[in-house]
């Protein structure tokens, strides 16, 4: 037996204004994208904006519904939207912000157990990483650089050779 020690690392931007004008761009596409999220249980909404090799920007919301496991998350969305159109895309980065109406959202959101399996799909995939910006309504943005730093024991199609 032997210990195994995991690291991440991750890079914390103060605010927005820490950001570069295309990360700054792509955080107000997921703020505005989560403004239009139908969440009339939870009231907690979730926009997600999703950046391709190309250049192309996808975005999507959280859906609920009132069968509560048939709703769905915004980052998925964004992200099979994007794949739908660009079935050989690449993605390049991911940004995500969240805000409830019951409360104020100032710590990071990051993204739910399923949204992370499926960014890991895609990072596996591609072959490439998939950078993941995070935020609450204010406060601070969290970057990773791969979803091996929030998933690090992840499941993909290797274990199924």
């Amino acid at each position: 037996m032997h210990d195994h020690k995991i690291t991440t690392d991750f890079t914390i931007f103060e605010n927005i204004d820490e950001l570069s004008s295309t990360q700054k761009k792509l955080l107000l596409k997921a703020i505005e994208i989560r403004d239009h999220a139908y969440a009339p249980y939870s009231r907690f909404s979730v926009g997600a904006a999703v950046l391709m090799e190309n250049g192309e920007i996808f975005t999507g919301n959280n859906q609920e519904n009132a069968a509560y496991p048939s709703g769905i998350c915004a980052e998925r969305v964004a992200i099979w939207t994007a794949m739908a159109s660009l079935p050989q895309g690449r993605i390049k980065k991911i940004f995500i912000s969240a805000r409830s109406d019951k409360t104020v959202v100032d710590q990071p959101v990051a993204p739910c157990g399923a949204c992370r399996q499926a960014i890991a799909e895609y990072e596996t995939r591609q072959k490439e990483n998939i950078e993941i910006f995070f935020t609450g309504e204010k406060g601070k943005i969290v970057k990773s650089n791969s979803i091996k730093d929030l998933l690090p024991w992840m499941f993909d199609n290797s274990m199924l050779s």
